[in-house]
């Protein structure tokens, strides 16, 4: 039987405020346990919670991001459950009247095409605490630190087919919330982390399976990994004709493989009703409009742009926009007069893999545009081959001097006189007569050869394009 996999993802965006959602603690990363948990976090008797506006802002940008339906009317829910990381025993979220409706996003495919995934709402919601499993000898520990935290949690339609759509789709959304400013999308930190919704069903069929849900996966290379197990783990199961439990489950990423954490939860579960303590949210069309005015320029216009002004591929396109520094970095390069396609390949090839051997963000680059911007136009005005700029890109990112500095202090000029390329091909030629004879009887992928060797003795400063032309008139003799 053929299975097809339906897959929906939801996604947990930390929201770069200052302050927590319904109090004045802080919400920055890394400080000592419980030190950032105010009374109002804890639900100590006698608090009331008082909504930051910044939250509600951020939401609207995004739902204006996702082309959504913006509630101009919305309501705090509280959803009640027990866990010893939830002091107050609810959580307070949206339910059935969040700030962000209905939307959608567009992906690209690898086979190039657009697949647009809907997005059913977006809710706000504070996150909870944390549990501490290590060093307790045998106990666990809790960090209230997050609690109260904003979060904007993103729930996607069952759209997604595969866990390469997944991923592509988490990549979008990714960079569309940095671009935003309302996330900094630090998946290690555990600013943006996705629960997986899995099913399968055989295909054509139209009824949805049973799902399992897989909870807090903070990579992307897990989440496909995650996926991709627990597509196999069903299958496997209804083949031997067992069925799938609804449920919640954890992905063991040294394992690779899905573990039963404890049985699915419905909404009726947690018995959602409105917050007594917050009153609704209202607003109206004029704060919609100034905020969609001050949006920036997104990922899918940047795209398109990219495409359209500097004639990328889609693929060169996509890479280049995820990252908004790397974006403007690619467009500081071509400002200098760099044809677009010669920067995109260095900063998408030596660049991307310099930073990444070093651990640094494009922003952090020991080579500046301009630096990198030179360089390249030293490859178009056959000052030096790209061969030898790889050696001059190697000295810049060491420190040794800008890129024309460099050649000059290692006398790395290309050779470009044409007496002087034929003088070292005449040399080859002789050097070599047993391969000469064997190119002229028919051998001609020997031609291969002697261009090594051109290359080889004039020390990589022949140009390239010179010496396939000139050694094609003298092997013929």
């Amino acid at each position: 039987m053929e299975w097809e996999a339906v897959i929906g993802l939801e996604v947990h965006a930390q929201l770069s405020t200052q302050a927590k959602i319904f109090s004045g603690a802080a919400t920055a990363y890394g400080a000592a346990p419980n030190t950032q948990a105010c009374a109002i976090d804890l639900g100590m008797p006698g608090v009331l919670p008082v909504l930051n506006q910044e939250v509600v802002v951020m939401a609207i940008k995004f739902g204006l991001g996702v082309n959504a339906q913006i509630n101009k009317h919305s309501v705090f829910d509280r959803k009640n459950y027990f866990y010893p990381d939830l002091p107050k025993g609810y959580q307070i979220s949206q339910f059935k009247q969040p700030v962000v409706g209905e939307g959608y996003i567009d992906i690209q495919l690898d086979n190039g095409e657009i697949k647009r995934i809907g997005i059913t709402r977006a809710h706000l919601e504070e996150d909870a605490g944390k549990s501490l499993h290590e060093d307790f000898s045998g106990m666990s520990g809790i960090d209230l630190n997050r609690a109260g935290t904003p979060l904007l949690e993103i729930v996607s339609e069952p759209h997604l087919r595969s866990a390469t759509e997944a991923v592509a789709y988490l990549k979008t959304l990714h960079a569309l919330v940095r671009y935003l400013g309302i996330c900094d999308g630090n998946m290690q930190e555990g600013s943006f982390r996705c629960d997986a919704n899995v099913s399968v069903r055989p295909k054509n069929q139209k009824e949805l399976g049973t799902r399992a849900e897989i909870k807090n996966v903070n990579s992307f290379r897990f989440v496909e990994k995650a996926i991709n197990y627990e597509i196999e783990r069903q299958i496997e199961i209804l083949e031997n004709g067992g069925k799938i439990v609804q449920e919640t489950r954890l992905y063991d990423s040294v394992r690779n493989e899905t573990r039963s954490m404890r049985g699915k939860e419905e909404a009726h579960d947690y018995r959602y009703f409105p917050d007594p303590d917050l009153l609704p949210l209202v607003f109206d069309e004029a704060l919609i409009e100034s905020i969609r005015a001050s949006l920036p320029e997104l990922p899918e216009q940047k795209r398109q742009r990219f495409q359209a002004q500097y004639g990328l591929s889609a693929y060169d396109a996509i890479v280049l926009i995820a990252n908004q520094d790397t974006a403007a970095y690619f467009e500081q390069v071509v400002n200098q007069g760099v044809s677009a396609k010669l920067a995109t390949n260095w900063i998408m090839g030596d660049l991307a893999a310099a930073l990444n051997k070093d651990g640094l963000e494009i922003n952090q680059s020991p080579i500046s545009a301009e630096q990198l911007a030179e360089l390249l136009k030293r490859i178009e005005d056959n000052t030096i081959s790209g061969k030898i700029a790889k050696t001059v890109f190697e000295a810049m990112w060491q420190g040794k001097g800008s890129a024309d500095e460099v050649i000059a202090a290692q006398g790395l000029k290309q050779v470009t006189d044409t007496s002087a390329i034929e003088k070292v091909i005449e040399e080859v030629m002789a050097a070599n007569p047993e391969q000469l004879a064997d190119y002229r009887s028919g051998k001609d992928k020997l031609f291969g050869f002697f261009v090594g060797q051109v290359m080889k003795l004039s020390k990589g400063k022949a140009n390239p394009q010179q010496v396939n032309d000139l050694l094609k008139t003298k092997l013929h003799g």
